[in-house]
């Protein structure tokens, strides 16, 4: 089985130490997501996982075939129109244009695009329709480990379900592995089977929390009660700064 392993990762800007000693491993078909405050170097160990950064000290394995990205920002291409920037890694794969299209247009009905959105370029769409098309982009090559950073903070309620609804319909299906960041543990316990809490200054690994249920079966009552507890955890309190003063 594919897996993605970090031992004793250790990493700095200048003589700022951001993460230390730093040790997981996310199993084929798992959802693992790291929560802590902002600023704490989430998006650093993301961007270490996913070789945006160069390691410095420790293992990072990865052996995962494919991989994909989506961040908080859409990051899509302002030249390009829904289509081709739903298209783009399927061309960076050498997929024919004509199954580029055709894929594109498939995943992008599927994430609630109209016919009518798909000539339009990057300026003419909504922060929403612009979420869209980055989630349709990051899975239409059908990575086998999908990145996400905090891709969901910026968005309305309805929007932010929405979305997640599909990565459930994913996971269901055992189609992906996902690592996820975020600073939001109701989004975490949601999605999750495992949870890490990286405390901040430096970055580390204080506490890891594992969910059983499966994520089509956590409803509303679910993560309300889970998120109550993990609320009243010691760890949590003190890596959030929760205490009253």
């Amino acid at each position: 089985m594919a897996r993605l392993k970090v031992e004793h990762l250790t990493f700095s800007f200048g003589y700022k130490t951001i993460l230390e000693d730093i040790g997981f491993e996310l199993q084929e078909g798992e959802v693992l997501s790291v929560v802590g405050p902002s600023g704490g170097g989430k998006t650093t160990l993301l961007r270490l996982c996913a070789g945006l950064l160069d390691r410095q000290e420790g293992l990072i394995e990865n052996s995962f075939e494919t991989q994909s990205i989506a961040f908080q920002d859409p990051r899509l291409l302002p030249w390009k129109n829904v289509i081709d920037n739903i298209a783009f890694g399927l061309k960076a794969l050498g997929v024919p244009k004509s199954e580029q299209l055709q894929r594109a247009r498939e995943i992008a009905l599927r994430f609630d695009l109209e016919e009518d959105d798909f000539d339009k370029f990057p300026k003419e769409l909504s922060g929403g329709m612009s979420q869209r098309v980055s989630f349709a982009r990051a899975l239409v090559t059908k990575p086998d480990l999908l990145f996400l950073d905090e891709p969901f903070s910026a968005l309305d309620i309805g929007l932010k379900r929405e979305l997640q609804n599909h990565v459930i319909e994913l996971i269901g299906k055992k189609e992906i592995t996902i690592f996820f960041i975020t600073h939001d543990i109701m989004e975490a316990i949601r999605l999750s089977d495992k949870i890490l809490l990286l405390e901040p200054d430096p970055g580390r690994i204080v506490k890891t929390f594992t969910f059983d249920r499966p994520q089509s079966q956590r409803d509303d009552a679910y993560v309300y009660h889970e998120t109550a507890k993990l609320l009243s955890d010691p760890y949590i309190i003190e890596t959030f700064e929760l205490e009253l003063k």
